[in-house]
């Protein structure tokens, strides 16, 4: 896959089969929108075309964008479109002036004239351009002026739940793990720094590596513990993680801790990427840490249950 961080950088192509959106976590309805452009392209002879956006436009445009949460960094998205196997990323840097190009400016300036769109395929409901004037309806009665076709791919749905970010972003957040990583069509995942915490696990036998998150606006779920796997030096472990403000030893700002099964390598400073599997409980304040780590053993035996099924 050739990535453009430089509309500029791009040459149009002959046949260019192209989707756009911000594709924020890649879920099983935008995954449908990717097969579907394989699909088209594949027939035609053509080369897919996904252009996106980052920042995410509700972070330039949004007033509330301090609060906004995302379901995928940059780099994170980036290698889950290479997996969808796209030929093309065209990385738009979305920005105030950006924000207000009217959908005719786009389509001329972008689809037509730099891309050399042959066929558009989007979804559900998506629009695009200044105040997002741009619609399905609007491209095809347009379409003959800008010379290229356009199919719309219908919502998605799972158990009567249409697929969408923010339906994923909302589960996350309820604890609901299970119909985030349907939806997602694989399980969530975050990745971090190991920094050094307060090394209390270790006095009770449970060591745990603290997951430092750098990017502020990637959604870490809501607190609570949780069976995961988790890669690091190259190999997949097992293990349960702590979401929260540890409460039963008074502790000061949210963390995620995992402790890791059979595993006691030195790895601060390492990066580990953790894949959120299940929920097991909420996060609670217990009475010494004898009941927390009573506690923390039904957890790992919860934790390797799950994991071994």
């Amino acid at each position: 896959m050739q990535v453009y961080h430089d509309i500029a950088d791009f040459r149009p192509l002959k046949n260019a089969v192209v989707t756009s959106g911000t594709f924020d976590g890649v879920h099983l309805g935008h995954q449908k929108i990717l097969s579907r452009l394989r699909e088209v392209a594949e027939a035609s002879g053509g080369e897919t075309v996904v252009i996106t956006f980052w920042p995410h436009p509700r972070m330039v445009v949004s007033k509330d964008s301090q609060n906004l949460r995302l379901l995928s960094t940059i780099d994170e998205k980036i290698e889950l479109l290479r997996q969808n196997g796209v030929q093309h990323l065209v990385v738009v840097p979305f920005t105030r002036e950006f924000s207000e190009l009217s959908s005719d400016a786009f389509i001329q300036q972008i689809l037509v004239d730099t891309i050399g769109t042959k066929k558009l395929v989007i979804g559900y409901d998506h629009h695009f351009g200044k105040n997002r004037e741009g619609s399905f309806e609007y491209l095809q009665n347009n379409a003959q002026r800008f010379g290229f076709e356009i199919e719309e791919i219908p919502a998605q749905e799972i158990d009567n739940l249409t697929i969408s970010s923010t339906k994923i972003r909302q589960s996350l957040s309820e604890g609901q793990t299970a119909i985030a990583n349907e939806l997602l069509g694989r399980n969530y995942t975050f990745t971090g720094v190991i920094v050094k915490g307060r090394q209390l696990g270790r006095t009770i036998g449970y060591p745990t590596a603290n997951v430092q998150v750098l990017e502020s606006y990637k959604l870490i779920p809501v607190d609570g513990v949780y069976a995961v796997r988790v890669h690091v030096r190259g190999q997949w472990q097992k293990g349960v993680m702590s979401i929260g403000f540890r409460p039963t030893v008074n502790g000061i700002g949210r963390t995620q801790e995992v402790y890791i099964f059979d595993f006691q390598e030195n790895i601060y400073g390492e990066k580990m990427t953790v894949e959120n599997v299940a929920f097991i409980r909420p996060e609670l304040k217990f009475d010494g840490l004898e009941a927390l780590k009573k506690a923390i053993d039904d957890d790992c035996t919860a934790a390797l249950k799950i994991l071994n099924a």
